[in-house]
């Protein structure tokens, strides 16, 4: 994998967009300060300093756009929990879709962007960030409950140690991932999913439904119960 770090740029995300004809697959970018950073439906990534980890990977598996694509931003929700559960003891939840949480609390956020360029698609930005040594000082200016590693642990994350590892899990799954798709990491997705079971409520392009989580689809989407039907929904967001 090749790595590219940058000390300041608005997002890695747009960086990786405007570059993505010259990049090839598997390019890491990662930066020091994020300044214009964005989470999912628009929502704003606060940076919380350059002890944190702001990373989009480029993808381009497949000539043109595949079913699959979606399906990485779980992916990297499952790479991310492991290496949290395996290296840091930690024990982590998945949001659906790609919400990975500590304790009830917002570790990192993901988002996955296309590029395309006269109708041909060009690739993914997969974009992700982690609050690695996050205090609760800057933690208390998310409007959400947040969380970081060293908060959780109380150790200093070395951000090089931490991108390796992550990098490395990524590219150990991701042969089977691209075969198999979202199956490949559904029992592991499923095993850190608490809300399976519960009684939620989803944000599906502004419209909320509310039921019980039944379960996950082999490709991804969410099944929910709602008082007399059982609905699937490809995107949208637990509150």
């Amino acid at each position: 994998m090749e790595i590219i770090h940058l000390t300041e740029i608005n997002s890695t995300n747009d960086y990786a967009k405007t570059h993505m004809a010259e990049l090839g697959n598997l390019t890491a970018i990662y930066t020091d300060r994020q300044t214009s950073g964005r989470g999912r439906l628009t929502r704003k990534w606060i940076d919380t300093g350059d002890e944190n980890l702001y990373l989009t990977i480029v993808l381009k598996p497949f000539t043109d756009l595949n079913p699959i694509y979606p399906n990485f931003t779980q992916y990297l929700s499952v790479v991310l929990s492991m290496v949290l559960e395996e290296d840091y003891k930690l024990t982590p939840q998945i949001k659906w879709p790609n919400d990975v949480l500590i304790n009830g609390k917002k570790l990192a956020g993901i988002l996955a962007e296309g590029t395309t360029k006269g109708g041909k698609f060009l690739g993914l930005a997969l974009g992700i960030g982690i609050n690695l040594n996050t205090t609760i000082d800057n933690l208390n200016q998310i409007d959400k409950p947040a969380t970081s590693i060293f908060n959780e642990t109380g150790e200093h994350v070395d951000k090089d140690i931490f991108l390796e590892k992550l990098l490395s899990k990524f590219c150990l799954l991701y042969h089977e991932f691209i075969c198999n798709g979202f199956i490949s990491v559904k029992e592991y997705y499923e095993s850190k999913a608490q809300f399976i079971g519960e009684d939620i409520s989803i944000n599906v392009l502004g419209d909320i439904h509310k039921g019980i989580a039944e379960g996950i689809t082999n490709e991804g989407s969410l099944i929910l119960k709602e008082s007399d039907k059982t609905n699937t929904y490809y995107i949208g967001d637990i509150l």
